[in-house]
């Protein structure tokens, strides 16, 4: 029988590794090797260099899973020789020359971003008070509190970086669509499901956070990606 791949999951703005805690203990169950990078968030090419140096030292072929921002990360760490495949979490998929900004400005900007706050040293945040509104409706307010309080902020040049060729043009790609999303409308979501052309899109009735709320369908979106490894 073949080997598992490896899963490398992969942060968006305002978390780190953590905010992966309800899919982690799923994988491990099921038999996978999982590890979840830790981000500075200050750079594009900085955020895919991280990355990019934990999957080539993962032995074997990985799978690259990116949420929200954590997808323009895996579109250019996609490229490492060992990635067999890309499953984007309600993640940006750029194109090459896209930036977030850019693929924000297509449409109306979401009820979200109202909540960002920038500060003095050119990092985003968002407002705590407005957090689970925001970023996760469907999460208890527990939940909720400690994302927000917990939150890591993003280099305000991360929106402006623009993204070089894309992995998910040589590579297989699924993707999971959050039907209500509140930082990246899930119009614009299907729309860069559609251009990549994944092997399989689902939508969820999730916010944002839709892999700690829903994390179970993410779960068997990541596992039926791997099995096509395995």
């Amino acid at each position: 029988m073949a080997t598992k791949p490896n899963i490398v999951l992969v942060h968006g703005a305002w978390g780190d590794g953590s905010h992966w805690r309800h899919v982690i203990p799923h994988l491990h169950r099921q038999g996978f090797r999982v590890a979840a990078v830790q981000n500075p968030l200050t750079s594009l090419a900085e955020d895919i260099d991280r990355t990019s140096k934990l999957v080539a030292d993962q032995d074997g072929p990985t799978l690259l899973v990116g949420h929200s921002y954590g997808g323009a990360v895996i579109t250019g760490a996609g490229h490492v020789p060992n990635v067999v495949g890309l499953v984007y979490v309600a993640a940006f998929a750029p194109d090459e020359g896209d930036s977030l900004g850019s693929i924000f400005a297509r449409r109306e900007q979401p009820s979200g971003a109202s909540s960002i706050r920038p500060d003095q040293y050119g990092f985003l945040w968002i407002a705590q008070e407005s957090f689970r509104e925001s970023f996760g409706q469907d999460l208890d307010e527990s939940e909720a509190l400690v994302m927000a309080v917990a939150q890591k902020p993003i280099a305000g040049r991360c929106f402006e970086d623009k993204s070089g060729v894309p992995a998910w043009k040589s590579k297989p790609s699924w993707y999971q669509v959050s039907a209500n999303d509140r930082m990246i409308p899930p119009e614009t979501q299907a729309w860069m499901a559609a251009r990549i052309r994944p092997k399989k899109t689902i939508t969820l009735p999730a916010s944002h956070a839709s892999l700690a709320s829903h994390s179970d369908e993410v779960v068997a979106l990541i596992a039926e990606a791997a099995g096509s490894y395995a």
